[in-house]
């Protein structure tokens, strides 16, 4: 079996006096889509930025091997990781095909012919002002970027957020054929589209992960445990296949809940869906 292609272990990431990242390990294994789930604040925007180098961080981070924590952001992109960023962060006052280009880094144009065939609206819009796309148009001008790049390892953070239902529809589309072609993707997601495109998910709560498994062998889990809000909760490991279509997704059964100082992870058993 071929060793992870990024490993995280015992990472920790502090603003001034909070630490927002609490000592969190997990890998992504090459070819496979690895989802972090968890409300706002839970620490995987945070745990994003520490792989690109963005913040500061402790712990270690490996890459194919090397040891990239502390790199320099424009290190780690050129090493292989590429990171789409929560907001999508297109460059407003560029053209389409201006933020394009900054994703060839120089490169022949000719490749800008694969972003406009994945995304043929781009293609419409190449001459337009960025800031002036609807926010799909701008998520994908992002993704398509990051792509232009040549990520082996692609971050994603909530490329769902804040688009209409059918623009969401296309993005996990997107990243459907990205799967397929084999792109290794890191996935920040609130949306329970994430189960179906995913390889293995693991759920975060303020900084810590709390994990339910799905083993190959099964398609049932049943995990429920509560969770003392002053306590780290126990991690269990996470690995399993894509949802198949005809089983509910465990992310619609997970309710977390308040009650007298805890917190309640429910993960119930997962059923066929009525035909």
């Amino acid at each position: 079996m071929s060793p992870p292609l990024l490993e995280v272990e015992d990472l920790r990431v502090r603003y001034g006096a909070v630490e927002a990242v609490h000592g969190v390990s997990f890998t992504v294994n090459g070819g496979e889509v690895t989802a972090l789930i968890g409300a706002n604040g839970a620490g995987k925007s945070s745990t994003l930025a520490a792989i690109s180098g963005l913040v500061a961080t402790q712990g270690r981070i490996r890459f194919d091997g090397r040891d990239i924590a502390g790199a320099p952001p424009h290190v780690i992109v050129r090493a292989g990781v590429v990171h789409v960023p929560e907001g999508r962060e297109v460059l407003a006052q560029m053209t389409v095909e201006e933020n394009l280009l900054m994703g060839l880094r120089r490169r022949d144009r000719a490749e800008l012919a694969s972003a406009y065939e994945r995304f043929p609206i781009l293609r419409e819009r190449r001459s337009l002002l960025a800031g002036t796309l609807s926010g799909g148009e701008q998520q994908m001008l992002a993704i398509a970027r990051a792509l232009l790049a040549r990520p082996r390892v692609l971050l994603l953070d909530e490329p769902s957020l804040g688009l209409a239902p059918l623009v969401v529809k296309r993005v996990f589309e997107t990243l459907a054929d990205l799967k397929a072609q084999g792109v290794t993707m890191l996935l920040v997601e609130q949306n329970d589209l994430t189960c179906r495109s995913s390889d293995s998910l693991t759920f975060w709560r303020t900084g810590f992960r709390v994990c339910s498994e799905i083993r190959e062998s099964h398609v049932t889990t049943c995990l429920s445990r509560r969770l003392s809000v002053d306590q780290p909760p126990l991690a269990v490991g996470v690995r399993f296949p894509l949802c198949p279509p005809n089983f509910a997704c465990p992310l619609a059964r997970e309710a977390p809940r308040r009650s007298r100082g805890f917190i309640g992870f429910s993960y119930e058993r997962l059923s066929r869906s009525s035909d």
